[in-house]
C-alpha cells in the first residue's frame, strides 16, 4: 500500500483547475512522497497522465470510484 503525504480534493472543477490545483499541491511536497488527487473531471484522466509525463512525477495508479476519479501521483 503507498503512504500518502497529503491529498487534494478537486471534485466539481473542470479543466484546467485540477491540474493547476495539483501543481500547487505537489510543489509542497518533498521528492519521493505522494499525492492522492480526486476528480469528477472526466477529462481529468488523460490530464493527469500527461501532466506526469511532462514534469516527470510518476502517476503511480489512477482509477474511478463511486463517480470520481483517483489518481496517485509521485513526486520526483
Amino acid at each position: 500500500m503507498t503512504e500518502i503525504a497529503a491529498q487534494l480534493d478537486t471534485r466539481g472543477m473542470s479543466c484546467p483547475l485540477p491540474i493547476l490545483k495539483t501543481r500547487q499541491a505537489i510543489g509542497k511536497l518533498h521528492a519521493g512522497e505522494v499525492l492522492e488527487v480526486r476528480s469528477t473531471d472526466p477529462g481529468s484522466v488523460q490530464d493527469m497522465a500527461a501532466f506526469c509525463t511532462q514534469t516527470g512525477h510518476e502517476l503511480v495508479s489512477s482509477g474511478e470510484s463511486s463517480g470520481h476519479y483517483i489518481f496517485m501521483i509521485r513526486k520526483s
